[in-house]
């Protein structure tokens, strides 16, 4: 059977065949995502270690409860079940999305840099590095991989196949990062274009969140702990202190470079090459309507 198609079964409930169907499946999905994020919300208020500890234990109960909950839960519904966070390719699939990731945002930086918008002002400190890893690198990256990936960009893709989630995963995406501080209308337009086609095409290149989540997490590891660049608007301490200046289009403003035209470019390119990577490879998935053997409700 080909990657994609689904077992038509004419004697399934009617009920199981609506719980079943991709959009029913992803709301459910959604759910129990935010059920098991707000359990780790209502646990980690009880935690009270002391900084950086009690930021280290609250991301650990989220990443924990977020990946148990996936494992029992999310993984197995719908008409094809599959795990996505699967321990075999781990290692390699996170190394080459951390390899990805950091190399991206470095040639943003030096690019503008080369630009005159993006300016070392001293060092930063190694002291208090370990809240923005997890806070702004490690969590980020695991929780919105799950959701914009795992479940949006699955079950979308089962409904109106490869493109259509790919479209639709990046748009949400980059309307997720809309209300951050800083962020612009062209800011979550760039987010939504540059990281779409990034995440995105990985995912698909890999069907695996593994690259997904590595490239997440050292783009803004990169960006935010090593640049000192904000991450999404937000503010972090990093081993250098910097400032971005002039237009906003190359600078990012108070987004970031993440919402500038240099890393539009970029990153559009490279995504762009993942995802005609992952179709030559035949991992494009058509949508329902073209695939024999699908039954609607």
């Amino acid at each position: 059977m080909a990657d994609g198609e689904v077992t038509p079964d004419v004697e399934r409930p009617l009920l199981e065949r609506i719980v079943n169907f991709p959009l029913v499946t992803m709301a459910i999905a959604v759910a129990i995502y935010l059920l098991a994020g707000t359990l780790a919300m209502i646990v980690g208020r009880f935690v009270e270690i002391g900084q950086p500890a009690d930021t280290v234990a609250d991301a650990a109960i989220a990443i924990i409860l977020l990946l148990a909950t996936y494992k029992i839960a999310i993984a197995g519904l719908g008409q094809r079940p599959r795990d996505e966070l699967r321990a075999r390719g781990l290692l390699p699939e996170l190394g080459k999305g951390i390899a990805a990731g950091a190399l991206l945002f470095s040639a943003v930086v030096g690019i503008a840099a080369l630009l005159g918008v993006y300016h070392v002002t001293g060092r930063g400190s190694t002291h208090e590095l370990l809240i923005p890893l997890v806070s702004s690198a490690i969590l980020p990256a695991f929780a919105e991989e799950l959701l914009f990936r795992g479940i949006v960009f699955r079950w979308i893709e089962e409904l109106a196949g490869s493109w259509g989630a790919l479209v639709i995963s990046s748009a949400l995406f980059g309307l997720g990062h809309l209300l951050n501080p800083g962020a612009t209308l062209f800011s979550s337009f760039a987010i939504a274009v540059e990281a779409g086609l990034l995440l995105g095409g990985t995912y698909m290149l890999t069907r695996s969140l593994w690259m997904p989540i590595g490239l997440h997490a050292a783009w803004n590891f990169t960006q935010g702990v090593i640049f000192g660049v904000p991450v999404s608007g937000g503010a972090t301490s990093g081993l250098l202190r910097s400032a971005l200046s002039g237009p906003e289009l190359l600078s990012g403003g108070r987004f970031g470079l993440e919402g500038s035209v240099i890393a539009l470019v970029i990153c559009t390119a490279a995504g762009g090459w993942f995802v005609r990577l992952a179709v030559r490879r035949g991992q494009l998935v058509q949508p329902s309507w073209a695939r024999s053997g699908y039954r609607k409700l």
